[in-house]
């Protein structure tokens, strides 16, 4: 153990390089923020193109399974393999209590139950006062509604009916918005932890393959999230926050990385930053593979109606599926 960060010492202090880093990392907060422009925008106006045509609501469905590929990539394949390594570091490793118990997957575990806990609640939120507004005796069930036929030629019921078809689709809505709206947050939280460790590092050995490879994983990682704002049916000016949040997120950690270092010093070697760095990646890997999972994938292949009207829709999107996880996972090989 000794041996191998002895090993690991001599070759940063032969990478180490503070005015390269520094112009390595200005250039990469230019290519970053534009490239996380160009993949969030991409499904969001691909899907105002299609809107109000035939083919709208397939087109979405595929970009949003492209979209839960790259997502549950990212936490498996990206995120908690980093988190993994830095909590493994030997050293952090070679300390208590952190080589006595595995606690990156702990951490991913509590997220997994973080994002269930604040989709049950939500969830029961939206329920409760969505059926609220229906008259009777006020249990909060909804009435059985017939096929669109059968519901042809009622007068006197043709109100309720359709008020009953408004709140379904309305509490779809809403579902789909807290979605987009909690896998930001994770995506968001993930993008910090990149940017802040990039700009703390003075290694140049490890930026400038970096630049390259984050501006790849921003575009994916975007058009994965872009997908799921498409698909929610957010205002003009709600969709613009956000798609502008997740662009300048990774950059402003670059930036906010470099102030930390030039006022502290405190590097991204340093065992404590090593260890933070950990135990954020865990959690947003857990917040990240149950939305992946459970909100995206789930949702898509087994409730939604439209995936049984057509054989091919559902293989297409299971190749939407596997291209998303297949883009993002191949980008591993060099961040």
């Amino acid at each position: 153990m000794a041996a191998a960060c002895l090993i690991d010492a001599t070759r940063s202090t032969t990478c180490r390089d503070t005015q390269a880093a520094t112009h390595l990392k200005l250039i990469s907060i230019l290519i970053i923020f534009f490239t996380s422009i160009i993949g969030i925008s991409f499904p969001v106006l691909l899907a105002r193109y299609f809107q109000g045509k035939p083919v709208y609501d397939r087109a979405t469905l595929i970009i949003k399974c492209f979209a839960a590929g790259v997502i549950l990539s990212t936490s498996l394949v990206h995120v908690l393999p980093d988190a993994f390594g830095a909590l493994s570091d030997c050293h952090v490793a070679s300390k208590h209590p952190w080589k006595d118990f595995p606690f990156a997957g702990l951490i991913t575990l509590i997220g997994v139950l973080l994002a269930l806990l604040v989709d049950l609640t939500a969830s029961a939120h939206v329920e409760q006062h969505g059926h609220g507004h229906g008259d009777g005796d006020g249990d909060g069930e909804y009435t059985v509604v017939g096929t669109q036929e059968e519901m042809v030629g009622k007068k006197g019921s043709d109100m309720s009916v359709k008020v009953e078809i408004m709140g379904e689709v309305d509490l779809v809505k809403v579902k789909q918005r807290l979605v987009s709206q909690v896998l930001e947050i994770g995506i968001i939280f993930h993008s910090v932890i990149i940017g802040v460790t990039m700009g703390m590092s003075q290694n140049k050995c490890t930026i400038r393959p970096l630049v390259a490879a984050l501006a790849f994983h921003q575009i994916f990682e975007g058009m994965g999230l872009g997908g799921c704002i498409a698909q929610a049916g957010f205002s003009f000016g709600t969709v613009a926050y956000m798609c502008f949040m997740f662009a300048v997120t990774t950059p402003m950690g670059i930036v906010l990385g470099m102030i930390i270092f030039s006022i502290t010093g405190y590097d991204d070697s340093n065992p404590n930053a090593l260890i933070m760095e950990g135990l954020l990646g865990s959690l947003s890997s857990g917040v990240l593979v149950y939305m992946g999972l459970v909100d995206l994938i789930a949702v898509d292949f087994f409730h939604n109606k439209l995936m049984s009207s057509a054989p091919w829709l559902k293989k297409a999107s299971f190749i939407a599926l596997a291209l998303g996880s297949t883009s993002m996972s191949i980008l591993a090989l060099w961040a």
